[in-house]
């Protein structure tokens, strides 16, 4: 066997070794696609559900908070006075 063949046959199998890497990083990057494809979607039908429950709660609130203020405005208004009045001390006295 000559050095020629043997470079030959050296080469060849190097390109064979570089066609078969090629092909399972192909593979490989198929199969991260299709994971990070299936977890998006996992994650968007989960978000969808969380938003689903927190417009929920938040109708709940809005119904109950409604509901009392209508029962009591001016227990309301006297509690929405107050809330007002401290928020504003807090931010005065945070300016001094």
């Amino acid at each position: 066997m000559t050095a020629s063949t043997k470079i030959n046959e050296t080469a060849e199998q190097a390109d064979k070794s570089i066609q078969d890497a090629e092909k399972k990083i192909r593979d490989l990057a198929d199969r991260a696609e299709r994971v990070i494809l299936d977890s998006l979607e996992t994650v968007r039908v989960q978000s969808r559900v969380y938003a689903d429950t927190a417009s929920d709660s938040l109708d709940t609130a809005q119904r109950y908070v409604t509901e009392h203020v209508q029962e009591r405005p001016l227990a309301a208004t006297a509690a929405a006075l107050g809330v007002g009045v401290l928020i504003g001390l807090l931010f005065s006295s945070r300016n001094r």
